[in-house]
């Protein structure tokens, strides 16, 4: 795998639009990121407008996986009325072993309604059947009940629950790791 191709954007589900993120999602990003809610179990503090603003400028420049480590992000954009209600995002993990890894961000007042297991859904297709990874993972916080069940609802095997194996804002926190196989993706 050398620098991986673009997608076609926007990404269409049934409801929503997945795309790049631009200079416009300022607020929105804000509001999703700034939450104790939405932060509880990431590895970030609620961000104020000025760290969300470079992570925004990042986030805008990068519009596919260009080399391993990168990570694309891509705005969950509700199609019936265009508000933005979270991220989901891709990362190259590994070139040799052709991994990739899955990740999700959804605003508080749209979950339970399965939004986040439809951009998940197809940022697993963009992974296996665009940008070609053999492998994708998913891994969550020990306590974050309502990820590892989408992770399974997903068709993520649950591979790994290790036991307070980094500190996480200040404590030692429990990480499950779920993962797919394209040949699972493909046997759906």
């Amino acid at each position: 795998m050398t620098g991986l191709p673009p997608p076609a954007f926007p990404i269409q589900t049934a409801r929503l639009l997945l795309r790049p993120f631009a200079a416009g999602d300022l607020d929105a990003l804000h509001e999703l990121r700034s939450r104790p809610d939405v932060t509880r179990y990431l590895y970030w503090e609620p961000s104020s407008r000025d760290e969300v603003s470079r992570e925004l400028d990042r986030r805008v420049r990068r519009g596919t996986l260009g080399r391993e480590g990168d990570t694309l992000h891509l705005a969950m954009v509700l199609r019936d009325g265009g508000a933005l209600i979270g991220d989901v995002s891709m990362k190259w993990v590994s070139r040799d072993h052709e991994l990739g890894e899955v990740g999700f961000v959804l605003h508080p007042d749209y979950q339970g309604r399965g939004f986040a297991g439809e951009g998940a859904t197809a940022m697993l297709r963009l992974g296996f059947e665009h940008f070609g990874f053999h492998r994708i993972i998913g891994r969550c916080d020990g306590r974050n009940d309502a990820s590892a069940r989408l992770m399974r609802r997903l068709g993520m095997r649950h591979e790994a629950h290790f036991r307070e194996n980094e500190r996480f804002k200040g404590e030692w926190g429990d990480e499950l790791v779920f993962a797919m196989l394209a040949s699972e993706w493909e046997a759906r």
